[in-house]
């Protein structure tokens, strides 16, 4: 959850936009909205968390995506992979202090 937060919050945009084009091109989503499904890739590779997330969760993450790519048209056939990777996600554990993630408000 940790890193789905870090997601939303700093790359927010890139999600919206790519969530708006998958609704909007339901049966060529894989391919027309591919460069925003990299913007995302771009902006979160700057977070440990979410290093660290897709290091242990790679499998399930995987399975998500050939999920995907075998229901371009039935995405919600792909639900119970969301789950098996949301879960692994949520077991990821920072291996550094939150304080490095914002400037504390205790400095000068």
């Amino acid at each position: 959850q940790a890193a789905l937060e870090i997601t939303a919050r700093y790359c927010g945009r890139e999600l919206e936009q790519y969530g708006q084009c998958v609704a909007a091109k339901p049966e060529s989503w894989q391919r027309d909205c591919h460069h925003l499904k990299m913007s995302i890739a771009q902006c979160t590779s700057a977070h440990p968390i979410i290093r660290q997330i897709r290091q242990a969760c790679l499998e399930p993450f995987k399975a998500f995506e050939e999920c995907l790519r075998q229901n371009e048209a039935a995405v919600g056939n792909c639900a119970e992979h969301v789950r098996r990777f949301l879960q692994c996600a949520e077991q990821v554990q920072p291996t550094h202090r939150p304080s490095t993630l914002e400037p504390s408000p205790w400095s000068p």
